[in-house]
């Protein structure tokens, strides 16, 4: 299935999410813009334009460019967690009120988290264990590219701080392992432009 034949729980699919982030998100689409589904969309596909942009932008000749195999398999991984999945509790004074997170949102929340290491684009995550359990011991199992030059312990330390600290601030779950797993390496990206 290629990812634009994709349809998120909302309707949308994720050809008309590309299509509206190649327009520069205009003219504005409420339906779009106030969608978590959809929101998550344009996040992850922000973030595998950018590093498209700074694979072909990086002057490391030395090092191929990833295989097309390699964006799709990040594309695979992002489309599974667009999805809803498992609903995660979270817990509310009032014993009236039930509320919850959905794994999807957990998984973009470890994306995004992995995704803000400078040398690092995460290719999956999956959560293991019962999270609609309160307490129930959770694992999760990250998957990571890592730019040439770069130190593999150094970045994959990295990428499970910053989604251990992620988990811990926004989610209830018992945490007992953040497991990063280095499958590629890609050129390096361009220096970011300090202001």
């Amino acid at each position: 299935m290629d990812a634009a034949d994709v349809t998120l729980d909302c309707g949308k699919t994720i050809d008309e999410i590309s299509d509206y982030l190649d327009s520069g998100r205009s003219p504005y689409d409420p339906e779009i813009e106030t969608c978590p589904d959809c929101l998550n969309a344009l996040d992850a596909l922000e973030r595998a334009g950018r590093l498209s942009r700074d694979l072909i932008a990086a002057d490391a000749a030395e090092m191929p460019e990833p295989s097309d195999n390699w964006f799709h398999g990040v594309m695979n991984a992002v489309r599974a967690e667009l999805r809803a999945g498992r609903s995660i509790p979270l817990s509310h004074p009032d014993p009236r009120v039930s509320m919850t997170v959905t794994e999807g949102a957990v998984q973009a929340l470890i994306r995004a988290s992995g995704d803000a290491i400078d040398g690092v684009f995460i290719g999956h995550s999956r959560i293991v264990g019962d999270v609609e359990v309160p307490d129930a011991p959770i694992a999760v199992d990250i998957t990571a590219s890592v730019a040439w030059g770069e130190s593999l312990p150094t970045a994959a330390g990295a990428v499970r701080r910053a989604v251990s600290e992620a988990l811990a601030q926004h989610t209830e779950l018992n945490i007992t392992a953040v497991d990063v797993t280095v499958e590629d390496l890609h050129r390096p990206f361009p220096p970011k432009d300090i202001a």
